[in-house]
């Protein structure tokens, strides 16, 4: 290896690090990779790990057997190339940002004569129109308070129609469909909303008189969904005390850590006023490289779809790739943006604010229990942090008619049913299925980053099987396979006595039916079939409706039952020529089915006994 470094060229680019048994440890980027590895290692007299490296990185470095470089034409694109490749590939010693979500928007397009707001995740095409937010939680209570309290168009069809519509009758919008209110008179609604969305305080005091209204006319529920509205609102202002006298629109990043981890804390100002927060728990300990944190956190809240409000960023720590960093961005938002760490004035007391609020979340973190559920789980399985984000797999099938897969999350202690996935699968068997769902999955990495564990419905087979598919990925990721106790070569399941077995990295293990960390897992495991089996149902029907078109066209059960033996799907038999339906049926009743599937068919093409 020794070679290999020495021969490291000195240009940008993104190194790879990998232990004797082909595990990924470490991905990183550098302005120049020969001087960047070689800061790694000490070469005399024999190659070993600098002795000026830190406890984690020093275990890191003499882990390595294998080095690899990809060369890139600048450092930006090596920044880039580094937060994707950690993003898929998961390495061991990288900071895991658990928190890849993107956060909704309110806009209105102004080009508009009446126009209305919306929410929105992406950029939204358009010279005119204006962003509010990101809104890390509170953005469907504001945008349903606006339409609450300022009568505009509530809905997008309204204007098409020629006649006012029930919300003018309700006093819910001006009708400008008939001419009632102009451009101007509606301008003024506009900022009248305007001015919702920058003072929440006022928002909610707007609200709090609507729900007095509706409690004194005992339209209880509607006061209650406005109680609710009003609570998700009280969690936006909570900074709200916080502002500036210049009207900046800022984004401010605090990273800190303590003996037990660490806590990226983001605040939004808009127009002076810090008009909401949000954090993301860091998967690592101490001895961290702040620069990783910061520059990918910033890459990955600011992807190429996201609308770009702010024109300058505040980091609390100073880092090496600002400059690269702002040129990257600015390349997405189109418009110059700048990333700068304060020393002085206004902003720095921003900056305080941020390690203020990161320093009490890792206070509270720190007064939790430890002996919680995902404490549990990750010392049962012998890794480094809690799984927070989990994905479990199980498929179905009835004989090998209309294979299917499912996927299920859970993400912080709940389902993330907006990332449950199906899977159409074509294999015959039960293993065969799993590898062709896990492909497909590895193969998403790139789009939906891995999770911090994965669940099979299965034993040790599958779990190897998903072992060795992210191993040829180089993906770092533990599996825990769970299967049902066999009793007389048979699944044992009695309800209350459910001796499943979990296949871990290390051994087999059996716990009792009582113990919560195995009733998580069966729960994972319980949710994926339940998911799995309704997908089934839903395309066994479509299969079985397609089929009875076979049966009324005179081709009984016995003859279907051979088609779906040899072909799998109806869709196989579909896309199958004459010949190769008459190796399943004989030559007339081969014709007969594709004349059938296929009307076009030329009917020179019939076999010489076709009728006889």
């Amino acid at each position: 290896m020794i070679q290999s470094i020495k021969n490291l060229p000195d240009t940008p680019g993104v190194y790879q690090y990998f232990d004797e048994e082909g595990s990924l440890l470490y991905v990183g980027k550098a302005k120049s990779l020969k001087k960047r590895i070689k800061s790694y290692f000490r070469f005399t007299p024999d190659l070993s790990p600098a002795p000026n490296l830190g406890p984690r990185i020093y275990r890191m470095v003499s882990q390595i057997a294998r080095i690899e470089t990809i060369v890139t034409p600048t450092e930006s694109d090596a920044l880039l190339l580094e937060n994707s490749l950690i993003k898929q590939l998961k390495p061991k010693y990288n900071i895991l940002l658990r928190d890849d979500k993107t956060y909704p928007y309110l806009y209105i397009d102004l080009s508009s004569p009446f126009p209305r707001f919306e929410l929105t995740r992406k950029i939204v095409k358009g010279k005119r129109v204006k962003y509010f937010g990101p809104f890390p939680q509170g953005a469907r209570a504001v945008l349903d308070s606006i339409y609450e309290l300022v009568p505009l168009v509530q809905k997008k069809g309204s204007l098409k129609g020629k006649k006012a519509c029930l919300f003018h009758q309700i006093g819910r919008c001006k009708a400008p469909c008939e001419g009632k209110i102009d451009e101007k008179e509606y301008a003024m609604l506009i900022e009248k909303a305007f001015e919702y969305i920058h003072h929440p305080s006022r928002l909610k005091e707007a609200l709090e008189k609507k729900m007095a209204f509706y409690s004194e006319s005992l339209r209880f529920e509607e006061a209650a969904q406005i109680r609710d509205r009003i609570e998700a609102i009280e969690k936006i202002e909570s900074f709200s005390s916080a502002d500036l006298a210049r009207l900046e629109d800022l984004d401010i990043f605090t990273v800190m850590f303590d003996e037990q981890g660490g806590v990226l804390v983001r605040l939004f100002m808009r127009e002076g006023k810090i008009v909401s927060s949000s954090h993301t728990w860091l998967q690592t300990v101490m001895e961290t490289d702040l620069a990783e944190v910061y520059r990918r956190s910033i890459l990955e809240f600011y992807s190429s779809q996201t609308p770009f409000t702010a024109t300058t960023i505040l980091t609390a720590h100073p880092f090496k790739e600002q400059a690269e960093l702002a040129e990257i961005l600015s390349r997405r938002a189109g418009k110059k943006v700048k990333i700068t760490t304060p020393q002085r004035g206004d902003k720095r007391r921003l900056i305080g604010l941020g390690i203020q609020n990161a320093t009490e979340l890792l206070r509270q973190k720190r007064q939790q229990p430890v002996s919680t559920l995902p404490e549990k789980i990750r010392d049962f399985l012998q890794i480094g942090h809690p799984p927070k984000r989990v994905e479990a797999f199980d498929n179905s099938h009835l004989g090998g008619r209309a294979p299917v897969g499912a996927m299920v999350v859970w993400d912080e202690g709940k389902w993330d049913k907006s990332s449950y996935r199906h899977y159409n699968l074509t294999a015959r068997d039960e293993y065969h299925q799993m590898k062709q769902m896990l492909t497909q999955r590895i193969d998403s990495f790139d789009k939906s980053p891995p999770p911090d564990l994965w669940v099979i419905d299965g034993g040790e087979t599958l779990r190897r099987l998903a072992v060795s598919l992210l191993k040829e990925k180089g993906v770092n990721l533990p599996v825990v396979g769970i299967a049902k106790e066999k009793i007389d070569s048979k699944a044992h399941r009695a309800k209350g006595s459910a001796k499943d077995i979990l296949a871990t990295e290390s051994a087999e293990v059996r716990l009792l039916p009582s113990d919560a960390r195995l009733q998580w897992f069966q729960r994972l495991r319980d949710e994926a079939h339940r998911f799995a089996i309704a997908f089934h149902k839903k395309q066994r029907l479509k299969e079985e409706k397609k089929i009875s078109l076979l049966e009324a066209h005179g081709i009984g059960p016995a003859k279907i039952k051979r088609l779906i033996d040899y072909f799998g799907t109806f869709e196989a038999i579909r896309a199958a020529d004459r010949h190769s339906l008459e190796k399943a049926l004989n030559k007339r009743d081969a014709w007969s089915i594709y004349e059938y599937l296929h009307p076009s068919a030329e009917e020179c093409s019939k076999p010489s006994n076709y009728g006889v």
